[in-house]
């Protein structure tokens, strides 16, 4: 059994944030010039989102069920794994810890905005931007990605997995699907961790930033409702 709601939202929270912090805090050290991780690449940003999320997972695995997702939140209510009454307050929680996870990424990695003039690699550094702008296919691949991610953590709750291996298997799923089809919009697959650090992005006094590009907020809000709600139909319709 978990805990009251608001030890639950307090893990959310917390976990959001730590998610978020060495997430993005690995976008940083890839993106951010005189970093001494600059230039390592997709593959270094793959492993280390993944890691983001297992870490997390078991920072808070006492407090929540360390959804750290909206997307996740919504489809565990539909697949009849969550109550839909906690919704609402696990996304604030959520969006509330991505904020803060970008707010410590700034300060961690503050001398380095300076030295950094490229405004898309900063913003890539908090939030999500497509390879290629097609509203549509920016949109459909962020339904596919966490179409698979969500089916997957439904189906690990179908397999005879012991319940602590589960942090570690979320995070190679995260890694896979980023390696696989994150390329065309750097993955968001969560709306929280999207839009807290854009948030962020537009709030803070960074260095050389430029615009927080609203007007694609959108894609990796619904993009993953949309698909986690569809992986979550089909859980419900086979298991």
């Amino acid at each position: 059994m978990h805990n009251s709601l608001m030890m639950q939202l307090i893990g959310e929270f917390i976990g959001t944030a730590f998610v978020v912090l060495l997430g993005d805090g690995v976008c940083a050290a890839v993106n951010l010039k005189k970093s001494k991780a600059n230039g390592a690449g997709w593959i270094a940003i793959a492993l280390g989102w993944g890691l983001a999320v297992t870490l997390s997972v078991y920072f808070v695995s006492w407090l929540s069920p360390g959804h750290f997702n909206p997307a996740v939140t919504i489809a565990m209510a539909a697949a009849g794994k969550f109550a839909w009454s906690s919704v609402l307050p696990y996304i604030i929680a959520q969006v509330a810890g991505a904020f803060v996870g970008a707010v410590m990424v700034w300060l961690t990695y503050y001398p380095h905005w300076a030295e950094t003039t490229d405004q898309e690699l900063i913003l890539g550094t908090f939030s999500t931007e497509p390879a290629i702008r097609n509203y549509f296919w920016n949109f459909f691949a962020e339904v596919v990605g966490t179409f698979i991610f969500i089916y997957g953590l439904l189906a690990f709750t179908k397999a005879n997995i012991p319940a602590n291996l589960n942090p570690i298997l979320a995070g190679l799923l995260i890694a896979g699907c980023v390696f696989s089809v994150g390329g065309i919009t750097g993955y968001a697959i969560n709306p929280a961790r999207d839009f807290g650090p854009r948030l962020a992005h537009q709030l803070l006094p960074i260095a050389n930033k430029g615009k927080s590009d609203w007007a694609y907020s959108w894609v990796p809000v619904v993009g993953p409702i949309v698909g986690g709600l569809l992986a979550a139909l089909l859980f419900k319709a086979i298991a």
